[in-house]
């Protein structure tokens, strides 16, 4: 579970910066942006997941080049059904929506080969919202379990825009980050290898629904994961 399983040591203050901006009535823009690769949305023989729960279908863009385990991982899993019926079993507000834990617990799940994988960083993915992670431990290990991110548009304010700066960042990444949202403070501590196209509204519907220690007060569950190739290129719903 991201409690155990985020790695944000150094982070807190930046954490708490960011959080201070969340919780707006700043409406979320289309996160697709066709001058960043990663928000582009898919093109024709791209792989896509259709991830159809109890309130929509979403839809993400699968990159493989970038991590191809995680990819790997994800798509396997998903073919086999074994996200079938698996609860979003964590949802933090404005931040993330969780699932891939068929214990329902936020502690189990395996890989598609039985054993942990390490993670697989791009200078080229980001925690951006709607951003498909892998959920990996201290170590950087990962099984089964991943996230979307949720955050609002207006989630990374100037201050933090700086200390990103100061701390390296590209310059057009943190532009990116002020623009469409994020959790920037998780990139190199966890896989990103997909991004939401289509039904960043039902992420949105799953984040905002009423919890109790971060658990979903009424369960609300991954009905089934399909994989596909796209091949629509007049369309970005796919």
């Amino acid at each position: 579970m991201l409690r155990k399983t985020f790695a944000l040591v150094g982070t807190a203050a930046l954490l708490l910066v960011l959080l201070a901006a969340c919780r707006s009535s700043v409406q979320r823009p289309s996160v697709l942006r066709n001058s960043v690769p990663q928000l582009s949305g898919p093109q024709p023989g791209d792989m896509i997941a259709t991830i159809t729960t109890d309130r929509g279908t979403i839809k993400a863009v699968l990159f493989r080049d970038a991590a191809p385990n995680a990819v790997d991982n994800f798509v396997g899993l998903a073919q086999e059904g074994y996200y079938d019926g698996v609860l979003f079993h964590r949802v933090v507000e404005d931040f993330v929506i969780q699932s891939g834990d068929p214990t329902g617990t936020g502690t189990g799940g395996q890989s598609i080969w039985g054993t942990s994988f390490s993670c697989e960083y791009s200078r080229q993915l980001h925690n951006y919202s709607g951003a498909l992670a892998m959920v990996s431990d201290a170590s950087g290990q990962n099984n089964s379990q991943f996230y979307i991110v949720t955050t609002p548009p207006d989630s990374v304010s100037q201050i933090l825009a700086q200390k990103l700066l100061s701390a390296g960042f590209d310059r057009d990444v943190v532009s990116t980050y002020r623009e469409v949202g994020g959790a920037p403070y998780l990139d190199c501590k966890s896989t990103v290898f997909g991004q939401v196209y289509s039904g960043m509204e039902i992420a949105d519907d799953i984040d905002a629904t009423a919890t109790i220690a971060e658990r979903p007060k009424k369960d609300i569950h991954i009905q089934s994961i399909t994989i596909e190739t796209y091949a629509n290129a007049g369309s970005a719903a796919g």
